[in-house]
């Protein structure tokens, strides 16, 4: 009870002696045309057309067209109209996270949409939009995340606070990947934003993947592909806000994002409406400028300054990549800012190689400073054998390769099978990090029989 009391409490303070409004004037494409706001607004800021419905639609003023006001909705047009009024939200867009969100799935609005009843709102306001915190205060990463994967503990080890990224064209096995990691992660907390996804697979993804034990200890944040991309975009920001709080909990938190793609998707169509001229493949520059706005959130905490915590976020964000290519220009600038990347392999896949991790093309630019060195030259002279066997492998399918020419090539041939069945991992498999290099050490242990010498 006194709960809620302190709900109504904090909606009463939240209440402005004065309101402002206007009318809209014209409907244009994805566009509400207002005039007679005479209140200062600037871009990003909130406003609610009442519909001929009797339904408030909210609204986001995305540019200015000389006194009138351009506002995008973040529902449907459905009953928008010349006359319509249209009320000045006067609070910045904010979230009340709470801890018993936690098992929970909310909108772009942080509004509970799994019908298990209203949110219980916290009493600090987290804005949807914020700056990370200062670089000069922040902690540096320290400390392992054990993921359950055995391919990424060993070969792709991921450190506290590091953003990593899955890079991936479509049916490669990203979404499955990253919903392992969800599954068996050691993080305390796990914030899950489904940006753009399939309606049908939040269902899938809570029951299937995660479980009652794994959504117990996670926040999803849901946006379908069917919502305006204004919805989408915010899901994208709400998720790291979700993510914030916890950190300020003293939380290592999870932050999963599928996909950071149809985040600069929505960017796009939002800067596109505006008028804002494309650039690199129709991606308009303010896609290429909010990108790190997002990424740069996650990571450590501050060790020092007004906001210290001692929690960490660490980001594992899907890209989606265009026709395969690895270089186009999303994928290329979230590798640009992100502190490491997985990469996923078609003709990997295509062998039935699940996870189809490309060992070889991904890297973790924290490991060196958290494997110890006995872990790093272990992985080191597996990653060798892979790169040996590759160089060869042509020759080799061809039987052009001589046994007992190259004793490099030779071991690499004895290892390379063995280390192609770590890789694997079935989807319901966990393995923790000490059994993972266990695994991968009996492996390189194993004696290695010159051709000759087996012959004989």
């Amino acid at each position: 009870m006194s709960l809620r009391l302190e709900n109504i409490v904090n909606e009463i303070n939240k209440l402005e002696p004065s309101a402002y409004y206007g009318r809209v004037t014209a409907v244009q494409g994805l566009f509400i045309e207002v005039s007679g706001i005479r209140s200062p607004l600037t871009i990003g800021d909130r406003c609610n057309v009442h519909t001929t419905h009797k339904k408030i639609v909210p609204c986001e003023l995305v540019s200015f067209k000389g006194d009138k006001l351009l506002l995008m909705p973040y529902g449907s047009l459905q009953g928008i109209g010349p006359g319509c009024r249209v009320d000045v939200e006067n609070a910045a867009p904010v979230i009340y996270p709470h801890v018993s969100w936690l098992g929970r799935i909310v909108n772009a609005f942080g509004e509970a949409i799994d019908g298990k009843g209203p949110l219980i709102k916290g009493n600090k306001p987290y804005f949807i939009k914020t700056s990370p915190p200062p670089a000069a205060f922040r902690d540096r990463v320290c400390g392992k995340v054990d993921l359950g994967v055995k391919a990424v503990n060993t070969f792709l080890t991921i450190c506290k606070g590091q953003r990593m990224g899955i890079f991936a064209g479509s049916g490669v096995g990203k979404s499955t990947l990253m919903s392992m990691m969800a599954k068996h992660t050691s993080s305390d907390v796990s914030v899950i934003g489904l940006i753009g996804e399939r309606g049908r697979e939040a269902k899938e993804f809570v029951e299937d993947v995660l479980g009652k034990e794994g959504l117990e200890k996670s926040v999803l944040v849901l946006a379908t592909s069917d919502e305006s991309p204004l919805m989408r975009r915010q899901a994208a920001y709400v998720t790291m806000a979700v993510a914030e709080y916890f950190r300020d909990l003293n939380k290592d938190v999870l932050c999963m994002m599928d996909s950071i793609t149809r985040f600069a998707m929505a960017q796009r169509e939002i800067s596109l409406s505006v008028g804002e001229p494309p650039a690199s493949k129709g991606y308009t520059p303010s896609v290429f400028a909010e990108l790190p706005r997002l990424l740069e959130r996650a990571g450590p905490g501050a060790s020092s300054g007004p906001d210290a915590c001692g929690g960490t976020i660490t980001g594992l964000f899907t890209v989606l990549v265009d026709g395969d290519d690895h270089n186009e220009p999303v994928a290329d600038a979230v590798r640009s800012i992100l502190d490491g990347h997985i990469v996923l392999d078609r003709a990997i896949a295509e062998r039935n190689r699940y996870p189809a991790i490309n060992i070889l093309r991904s890297i973790s630019r924290t490991m060196p400073d958290c494997d110890t060195p006995e872990e790093f030259a272990l992985v080191s002279k597996a990653r060798k054998y892979i790169a040996a066997y590759e160089d060869m492998a042509e020759l080799i399918r061809l039987g052009a390769y001589k046994s007992g020419s190259n004793r490099g090539v030779d071991e690499a041939i004895f290892y390379y099978p063995k280390i192609e069945e770590f890789l694997s991992q079935k989807k319901g498999e966990k393995f923790t990090l000490d059994e993972g290099y266990r695994l991968l050490k009996e492996i390189l242990d194993t004696p290695y029989t010159p051709p000759n010498a087996a012959k004989g």
